[in-house]
């Protein structure tokens, strides 16, 4: 008898291997009868659907079968309008069922259903929809290397909880889809139920996804059944109109504002996006900082309008939107006894647009184009007191070119141009690049690389040229090879940039004119051991090597391990060594000057508890020490958030970094190049509260104070080689204490599909000096006591379907 057990398991253990290995098939059926999007399910249709079950753990015990106790069953319907999807999803501990309020796009601590639809089953992006169990949404566009939960689409859901469990209901309108125009449809399609407790979590898929592969969307499901669809005209309008008071020490002022963003289905495939009378008043604010580098800050995208389906315009890495409507350019020229009186923060863009979709032969096209303003700076003779204006940057057009052709399910061919042309005899530029990612049926190895050509027309060498040339140009050239799946995987990478390779019209890059050569080898789990849910320990190797003087400029070694504990703690530590002498050739702001950076060691933690926790705790830490006397930097961050109930819930999060014996650039004195040993301290305050009335109504608060100091106590003067040499001399106050503090207190309210009423109320102020303070009190004071701006908004957004108003 044991031998025909024996005999039996392995054979299930066979076709249960063979079934994972198959795509999974759903039908969806077609209906004439109206659905209630109210999470009951109970129209007749519903009835005889075809369903999708059998659910298989994704993570962590990835393959395993899902237990009846906690059976999903989901189906789905079709019309000319939309899909319909409804799950029931069985719990038997419904009361330990996850429900916390957010905005949003937030998951917070909730359990989630959720369906990827991938609308030309070419295995390359997915549009996600998920519903929490409290009945907040969230959606995504997704790629395998990222999510942007900054597309927004329209579409409904309802959530009902029960004695077994919970119910969902959606409808996902085509106008939120992406698909060819074949009369019969055949969709890629995954559904995935996440469960959140206090002592695990919990993953499934309806279609196996095996982690031991790195691609998870070419491992979807098929949805088929969809056939003769006549999709409605997708034009929607978004009118808006924003009121604002503004308030500082010298003056107040009052603005109204009002516009429009249009978004027209050229077909079911392409979408086009306008943007008329931009308005981006209560969009994040930027984190300043003690910038001491020698680079710009690099900050994070917050419009809407930039960040919405973004995915082909990054395509290249060759678009940073923040340089639309960005600070200008341009340093006016002032003459004896002038002084610029006004110069602006930021250009105005006047209007943008773009169109992007793939066809059903995988080809991808993306286009955007904005112009801003043209934009003067004002300037003043101290002895007569006449003024005049300067241009600082010219009305200027951009636009960005994107086709990027998908085959085999999982490779790609992509071609990006960026072009910046400024209006009259200003500085243009024009960036190219051919990209390519080419893996293995099996999703086991990738191979990938790049070219990458700029091209800057320059009339004027004193502006924007650092290498004193009106036009020049460059290239970069990438090539990678990687093993992308299994336990143990490995990565090996090569560049070259050119000397005047340069993309900061549109793009942003701060180091070029090096070659390089990278590998990683890694081993993870797959599946949880008696320790870890989850393990993953890599080695890495980086040089970078200046092409001019042939001095490296990077050189590391690094090994780290991450891991998640059974009761889902999370563990992280890195080492790295960089054993060899460096230079940095950018520090000391001339080109072709370098300074030495001497051998260091690093070491850093990290230790996060379980988020599900109603209290959790983050904290990380690092120590770098140079191979230079007393010369290191400490650095810790600790977090705590306190979830009170499934509404409230507060954060506060300290970033502190200490840097002893520092050295970096600070002046320029005739011919020398003046470095200084300083002492540095960075202190991030950063505080949020979220109190959720509902899960379309929330009042949210952010707060945020920043304070730094450069304290310098030793001057030094750059030699050739790179070398300092102590300077006696020079005396002049290069200390710095920077202030800046930032908060908003907003309530939101969606009250109906894409439409929302916000109300925001902000202070924000800032405050650098000379004069380095190191008590904190004194520093508060002293922010508060400068110009402090008040600004109360209030924006009304409306969305309008075209097809309502036609039926009308």
């Amino acid at each position: 008898m044991p031998k025909y057990c024996s005999i039996f398991i392995l054979f299930l253990i066979f076709i249960s291997f063979c079934t994972y290995g198959q795509k999974k098939t759903l039908q969806a059926k077609n209906i004439t009868e109206s659905i209630t999007i109210d999470g009951k399910i109970n129209e007749e249709a519903w009835k005889t659907a075809p369903i999708a079950t059998d659910f298989v753990m994704y993570e962590p015990d990835n393959g395993k079968p899902i237990g009846e106790d906690k059976k999903t069953d989901v189906k789905v319907l079709y019309d000319n309008n939309a899909v319909y999807i409804s799950a029931v999803l069985y719990d038997n501990q419904p009361n330990k069922i996850s429900r916390e309020l957010t905005n949003r796009d937030e998951y917070g601590v909730s359990d989630v259903f959720s369906v990827s639809i991938n609308g030309n089953n070419d295995g390359q992006q997915d549009f996600r929809f998920f519903v929490t169990a409290a009945g907040v949404q969230l959606d995504c566009l997704a790629t395998e290397d990222n999510e942007d939960f900054n597309w927004d689409a329209i579409w409904d859901s309802e959530v009902t909880m029960t004695n077994f469990g919970w119910v969902v209901e959606m409808k996902i309108p085509y106008a939120a889809l992406r698909f060819s125009k074949a009369t019969k449809q055949t969709w890629g399609l995954n559904f995935r139920r996440d469960l959140k407790r206090d002592d695990k979590d919990q993953s499934y898929t309806w279609n196996f996804v095996d982690t031991k592969i790195g691609a998870v969307i070419t491992q979807e499901g098929i949805l088929e059944g969809i056939e003769n669809i006549k999709t409605p005209t997708r034009l929607f309008l978004i009118p808006y109109t924003s009121a604002y008071y503004q308030q500082d020490d010298f003056a107040s002022d009052k603005t109204l504002k009002a516009g429009m963003d249009i978004k027209y289905g050229i077909n079911d495939a392409f979408t086009l996006d306008a943007i008329l009378v931009p308005d981006f008043g209560q969009t994040k604010f930027d984190n300043a900082i003690l910038n001491l580098e020698p680079f710009e800050q690099q900050f994070d995208e917050n419009r809407s309008f930039f960040t919405e389906a973004a995915d082909l315009f990054s395509k290249g890495n060759l678009f940073y939107s923040r340089r639309i409507g960005g600070t200008p350019t341009i340093e006016p020229t002032t003459g004896d006894n002038e002084v610029v009186t006004e110069y602006p923060s930021s250009t105005d863009l006047l209007n943008a647009v773009k169109v992007s979709g793939r066809t059903e032969k995988g080809l991808g096209i993306g286009f955007l184009n904005a112009i801003t303003e043209k934009t003067y700076a004002k300037i003043q003779d101290t002895i007569s007191g006449a003024t005049r204006k300067e241009v600082v940057e010219p009305l200027v057009n951009y636009n960005v070119l994107v086709l990027d052709q998908r085959f085999n399910q999982n490779s790609s061919v992509t071609f990006v141009n960026t072009n910046t042309v400024r209006n009259g005899d200003f500085r243009d530029a024009n960036v190219s690049a051919l990209l390519f990612d080419l893996n293995t049926k099996a999703n086991t190895y990738k191979l990938s690389g790049d070219f990458k050509y700029s091209a800057v027309k320059d009339s004027d060498i004193n502006y924007g040229s650092i290498y004193g040339l009106e036009n020049y140009d460059g290239f970069k050239t990438q090539l990678s090879f990687a093993k992308t799946s299994g336990k143990y995987r490995y990565m090996f990478s090569g560049k070259y940039l050119s000397e005047m390779y340069d993309v900061n019209d549109l793009g942003i890059i701060f180091v070029n004119n090096y070659h390089s050569g990278y590998g990683e080898m890694s081993y993870r789990i797959i599946n949880p051991t008696k320790t870890f849910n989850s393990l993953k320990f890599s080695q890495n190797i980086n040089v970078e090597i200046q092409n001019t003087t042939g001095k490296a400029q990077e050189a590391w070694y690094q090994a780290k391990l991450a891991a998640i504990t059974l009761k889902n703690n999370y563990l992280e530590g890195k080492f790295q060594i960089n054993p060899v002498d460096r230079y940095n050739f950018y520090e000391p702001r001339v080109y072709g000057r370098y300074v030495y950076v001497p051998k260091s060691v690093t070491g850093y933690f990290r230790y996060s508890t379980n988020q599900n926790n109603k209290f959790s705790l983050d904290i990380d830490g690092s120590i770098e020490k140079f191979d230079e006397d007393g010369r290191v930097v400490y650095a810790i961050s600790p977090g705590l958030k306190h979830r009170f109930n499934d509404k409230f819930s507060l954060s506060y999060n300290l970033i502190y970094t200490r840097k002893v014996n520092d050295r970096g650039w600070v002046d320029f004195d005739a011919d020398d190049i003046i470095f200084a040993e300083r002492n540095r301290e960075i202190v991030d305050h950063y505080f949020t509260g979220k109190y959720s009335i509902s899960n379309k109504m929330s009042l949210n608060l952010i707060a945020r104070y920043y304070w730094s100091y450069a304290e310098n106590h030793e001057f030094f003067s750059l030699q050739d080689d790179g070398k300092l040499i102590a300077n006696s001399t020079y005396s002049e106050n290069k200390n710095r204490n920077f202030n800046s503090w930032n908060f908003d207190f907003s309530y939101s309210w969606w009250f109906a599909p894409g439409s929302e009423i916000s109300v925001l109320y902000r202070n924000y102020a800032l405050e650098s000096t000379n004069l380095v303070q190191k008590s904190i009190s004194t520093n508060l004071n002293n922010v508060f006591d400068t110009n402090l701006t008040t600004i109360l908004s209030v924006s009304i957004r409306y969305y309008i379907d075209y097809n309502s108003l036609k039926r009308k």
